[in-house]
């Protein structure tokens, strides 16, 4: 796709896209005086790769809120969960996990989005973790 394609195609200023090509934020090969960006880079820079839709099948979004923790036990349930997440082969579905702690209210918020079998799995761990460490 050309620079201005793309400008049109993300609604966006084609000085922008060069902006970003540029800081090395978009993917881009230069032919003489102009850009070409190759329409994964595209569609992966807006975020609507085909990843994030699983094919032919259903995909849940779960948000958790696991209260009174601690910066130490949020950051172990964190790197937990991610590591699970990781799990798999070439062939699994990608599960994404998102995870963040609130200080203030001593809060753990958990956003998963995957296959409802790979999201509950993921909930029985976050279950067995609280309930064995409490």
């Amino acid at each position: 796709m050309t620079v201005e394609q793309v400008a049109k195609h993300l609604r966006l200023h084609p000085k922008t896209v060069l902006r970003y090509i540029r800081d090395g934020r978009l993917e881009a090969t230069r032919i003489g005086k102009s850009y070409r960006i190759p329409q994964a880079a595209v569609t992966g820079f807006a975020g609507i790769g085909a990843s994030t839709q699983p094919e032919g099948g259903a995909q849940t979004t779960c948000i958790t809120d696991i209260p009174d923790m601690t910066v130490e036990t949020a950051e172990r349930i964190a790197t937990f969960l991610q590591a699970a997440a990781l799990t798999g082969d070439a062939d699994t579905p990608p599960l994404h996990l998102q995870t963040v702690f609130d200080p203030r209210t001593r809060t753990l918020k958990v956003v998963m989005i995957g296959r409802p079998n790979d999201v509950g799995q993921l909930l029985e761990m976050i279950h067995t973790h609280l309930t064995g460490s409490r």
